[in-house]
């Protein structure tokens, strides 16, 4: 049912990204939470990861823990990355693309999300559509959270374990009153901080803490019932939620809640459980990251390209991103991921190379303004 939630997750962003509309009405104009959907996913399986070793050997492997998130992040990131210069190449005068080299050089660093709330870019609005690299400013806030996360966690666990569950509490009911207050005085850095987010990944914790905790016996009835809720809950935001909600806030718990209730509850024969296993949508899941970090880009290319795309041209690129992405499952993410076939050093080795070299062509891009010689005298 995790996949099934990431490929409802993803879809409900591409949707919303692409802006396919019916009869002038924006389809999911709430597909933006599928983010959110994301973080609390997140926030649980990194959660029982670290606790589950802690538990279990009395410390926690920091080095191993950042070479997963290394395979798991980078690699396809540096592809996304490498595949979307030419098009920024060919399709962005030189102010937009000395900018858009900015965005991958903050993206590799993970803090895109402040550098966007820097140059003041309003997520919802059209302009930030044709930014290919907006997308990466949720990266962002993971990355963040992953280094000091598992440093905190494990002070708290060795010196402090009987006040865990309360720290994670007050920390996420800290971030979250942070969030709804910040919303109504400044929504776009509510939007991009990542304090502001911080709460959501710690539900995620919160139900890794309490699964590993407080063992239940599976009640089909009641486990029916509280993930048919989490269900509708996820629906219903996604639907109604729009960009003028106040959001994070105190509203993105009917969200992020929905989604604690289905990881909680959706055991067994489940209805959800049912409907989230089914193969297409376990498929869709698995090469969701690749999905997310390859739509934006497509889209903002094709609207630089056309201006005003009408929705077979969006169903069409959409289509090819979901083929793109299964090559890049299948030839990029799997490899990496496989410690036999790509060994610790040549990961490294290849991930910190890479890393150098796209940061140093796009500094050059950005020294050079974004190289004026190459557009046309006419335009």
């Amino acid at each position: 049912e995790i996949d099934g939630l990431r490929a409802l997750a993803v879809f409900s962003v591409v949707v919303n990204h692409a802006h396919l509309s019916a009869s002038n009405f924006n389809i999911l104009s709430g597909g933006y939470l599928g983010v959110d959907i994301f973080f609390v996913i997140s926030g649980y399986l990194i959660t029982k990861l670290i606790f589950s070793e802690l538990i279990d050997r009395g410390t926690l492997d920091f080095g191993y823990f950042f070479e997963r998130r290394i395979r798991r992040i980078l690699p396809m990131l540096m592809a996304t990355i490498i595949i979307s210069l030419p098009l920024a190449w060919y399709t962005m005068l030189p102010d937009a693309l000395a900018e858009y080299s900015q965005s991958v050089i903050s993206a590799i660093l993970f803090c895109s999300n402040f550098f966007f709330y820097l140059i003041t870019t309003e997520y919802s609005a059209d302009i930030s559509l044709l930014k290919p690299m907006l997308h990466t400013w949720s990266l962002g806030i993971e990355e963040q959270f992953y280094i000091l996360f598992p440093v905190t966690f494990y002070v708290v666990f060795k010196f402090f374990k009987k006040y865990l569950g309360l720290f994670l509490l007050l920390v996420g009911f800290t971030s979250l009153i942070f969030s709804e207050v910040i919303s109504q005085t400044n929504s776009d850095l509510n939007f991009f901080h990542t304090f502001s987010r911080v709460w959501e990944l710690l539900i995620g914790c919160g139900l890794a803490y309490v699964e590993l905790n407080y063992q239940r016996e599976a009640k089909r009835q009641l486990d029916n019932f509280f993930s048919n809720i989490g269900l509708c809950m996820i629906i219903l935001s996604i639907v109604l939620f729009s960009k003028t909600s106040p959001h994070p806030g105190l509203i993105t718990l009917l969200p992020t809640l929905g989604v604690a209730l289905i990881i909680r509850y959706s055991n067994g024969d489940t209805i959800v459980r049912r409907l989230l296993s089914n193969k297409s949508l376990v498929g869709i899941g698995l090469i969701s990251y690749s999905i997310y970090l390859l739509h934006f880009p497509a889209f903002a290319f094709l609207r630089l390209e056309m201006v005003n795309p009408n929705n077979t041209d969006k169903l069409l690129t959409i289509l090819v991103i979901i083929i793109l992405s299964i090559l890049s499952y299948q030839f990029v993410e799997k490899p990496f991921r496989d410690r036999g076939f790509i060994s610790k050093r040549s990961l490294l080795l290849i991930v910190s190379g890479t890393c150098i070299l796209l940061l140093f062509v796009h500094s050059l891009i950005v020294v050079k303004k974004g190289f004026p010689s190459r557009v046309s005298e006419i335009l």
